[in-house]
């Protein structure tokens, strides 16, 4: 089987529960870090790592995600006309080439491994990639790009791995390790969101995946795992046996933009990132904290 990975699915079918009453009329992948929606992160990843297709799983009130990744002709004719060069070159980031997106519906929120299965057919019989935009990961080189990287000598299924506190695995999957190699752990089981005191370890799941085609097979039992959902961890456990399952610990910082905290934290992180605004942002914040301090 050819070890190149050139297509991806986005689970973007998700309600946002969480930021309500933002996400009434917006979806949550649109939500931005400084000036890029979520989406737009991981889709530059994705490009970084060489995929070409892009699938997206979305789910009613998600148009407006859709319509994200059309053009915007009379608004890049305002820019041009403008000379606003550096806006127009911002905005052409989000443009896709004909035939390279293509939106499957998950009518039920059945769990992730439901809405990776619904994309089968977009998939067919090669290995692909899963990015989970809420994860927003930093780094020198883009995560994917690492793991893709690494998949070349490995095969089988691959996924971004990284410690977390033990008393927060139940909230991941968690990988049960059989051989540690650094960067690339082999993996003898993956149980999902045990309890800490059952944890096989402390090396967590978080949203990228390089899986095989069999997984979707295994997806097809609808197995019902965890919190009552297809659950995509069981579906990669079953490939152990076979051509192997590999944890991949990535190089860079994760944040988690499913979670206010987490979202707050990358909003910080990527202003200071931004030598335009880094300065006066800066300032700021440490103004802020000496006067809250202050006050209390």
């Amino acid at each position: 089987m050819s070890r190149k990975v050139s297509k991806a699915v986005f689970p973007v079918a998700g309600m946002g529960t969480r930021f309500l009453p933002a996400t009434k009329s917006i979806p949550k992948e649109i939500m931005t870090l400084v000036d890029q929606p979520l989406i737009q992160y991981a889709i530059d990843e994705a490009r970084a790592a060489g995929i070409e297709e892009f699938i997206f799983v979305t789910s009613r009130g998600k148009s407006a995600l859709e319509d994200y990744f059309d053009g915007a002709p009379i608004l890049e004719a305002a820019l041009e006309k403008k000379g606003k060069t550096k806006l127009l070159e911002a905005l052409r980031k989000s443009d896709m080439d004909s035939g390279a997106i293509a939106y499957v519906r998950q009518r039920e929120a059945l769990g992730l491994g439901h809405a990776v299965w619904c994309a089968r057919r977009l998939i067919g019989d090669e290995p692909f990639a899963v990015l989970l935009p809420d994860d927003v990961i930093t780094g020198e080189v883009p995560c994917l790009q690492q793991m893709v990287e690494a998949y070349q000598e490995t095969g089988g299924s691959m996924v971004a791995a990284m410690e977390v506190p033990q008393e927060k695995t139940s909230s991941y999957g968690v990988l049960d390790i059989a051989e540690d190699h650094g960067s690339i752990v082999g993996v003898k089981g993956m149980v999902e969101k045990p309890a800490a005191e059952d944890a096989p370890s402390n090396l967590a799941v978080i949203g990228r995946y390089i899986l095989s085609p069999n997984v979707l097979e295994n997806l097809n039992a609808k197995k019902v795992g965890a919190g009552g959902e297809i659950q995509l961890t069981d579906a990669i456990d079953q490939e152990i046996g076979g051509d192997g399952v590999y944890g991949y610990r990535f190089r860079g910082q994760r944040f988690d933009c499913g979670s206010k905290d987490g979202y707050l934290q990358a909003t910080v992180a990527f202003g200071l990132q931004r030598e335009e605004l880094r300065e006066e942002f800066t300032e700021f914040l440490r103004d802020y904290v000496q006067m809250r301090d202050a006050a209390e």
